[in-house]
């Protein structure tokens, strides 16, 4: 029975990827740095309470994750833990830099000690690239973040290259693009519309109330972008790879889709100010190109944003129901 470890396991990317290695078969622990709420959170949601070994997030040092190491024997680790909001970043600059980079470092340097053959995998973020305005992203386009969130996953994703390089670890990045499900709370965007349209659609009477809808962003649906995680770590060899639908949409195109799917015209409930609401430095356009993915990995994006926003309409078992995992491509 191969065994992972997933960092951040409470998260939405974590417990999506823990249900899904528990499916085929996998033994998986996690940490959290709450393990009781983590207990009845998303894995509570998703129906896998109790067969994920929790553990509490150790110290971001070399002798609590040597240790971690030691004691769970991992095949795989994934590192999805961390301060993930771009927003609260620049409210929470220092936790957003220490719960990322010193983490990824001792937990690469642990791995080389060990001479164990573990396969790491990191979750670097489109955030990285900065604005897109001119072309796609791709895994050789440089790094040019503005926010707080962006600079600690560049440097992770930039120790995790040196590692591969230097001592040959197995050590991949997924570049991934925006990615949402029915996990996503309301302090994201799409968590944030999705909850208003919702109650909105059945009575509530509010008014939504956003910033910019002008931004641009690639858009896909987290419980496929959860198949490329695992994907990644079962390749011969370490590389990184972009993981995004190809295409991107506005934020107002997002909105309107959400409404509609709810049979609601978004401009009759939707209070929009671009002077709200706004973060010291925002990106513009966000666009990859995931052809690396699609040759490598097999994995190409099903559901694209109109999906995205209808299931996100959707009742929590609607849209389970809907993420149906395709069968693993590789031996």
């Amino acid at each position: 029975m191969a065994k992972a470890l997933i960092c951040g396991v409470s998260g939405q990317d974590g417990a999506l990827l823990a249900r899904l290695l528990l499916g085929r078969g996998y033994q998986v622990a996690g940490t959290s740095r709450d393990p009781t709420a983590a207990e009845a959170g998303n894995l509570a949601r998703l129906g896998i309470s109790g067969r994920v070994g929790l553990l509490p997030t150790p110290a971001a040092n070399l002798p609590a994750l040597s240790a971690l190491l030691q004691a769970e024997a991992p095949e795989e680790v994934y590192l999805l833990g961390g301060l993930s909001s771009v927003s609260l970043s620049f409210e929470r600059p220092v936790e957003a830099m220490e719960s990322i980079v010193p983490f990824a470092l001792n937990m690469l340097e642990a791995i080389r000690l060990s001479g164990a053959p573990v396969r790491l995998y990191n979750a670097s973020t489109s955030e990285g690239f900065g604005d897109m305005t001119a072309a796609p992203a791709d895994e050789e386009s440089g790094f040019h973040p503005r926010s707080p969130y962006a600079v600690a996953k560049a440097a992770s994703h930039l120790l995790v290259r040196t590692y591969r390089d230097s001592y040959g670890l197995h050590a991949s990045n997924g570049i991934a693009f925006n990615h949402e499900s029915w996990l996503r709370p309301e302090r994201f965007v799409t968590g944030k519309i999705a909850a208003a349209a919702r109650r909105i659609r059945d009575g509530s009477g509010e008014r939504l109330k956003l910033g910019r809808l002008d931004v641009v962003r690639d858009w896909g649906w987290a419980p496929e972008y959860v198949e490329a995680m695992a994907l990644v770590t079962r390749q011969d060899e370490a590389s990184d790879y972009i993981l995004a639908t190809g295409e991107s949409h506005s934020l107002e195109e997002l909105t309107a889709a959400m409404f509609a799917a709810g049979g609601m015209d978004w401009r009759e409930h939707v209070d929009a100010d671009a002077a709200a609401m706004i973060r010291p430095s925002e990106l513009r356009v966000s666009r990859g190109d995931p052809a690396r993915a699609a040759r490598r990995l097999g994995w190409r994006a099903r559901s694209h944003m109109p999906d995205v926003a209808r299931m996100m309409m959707l009742s929590d078992a609607e849209a389970d129901a809907a993420s149906a995992p395709v069968a693993d491509p590789v031996p």
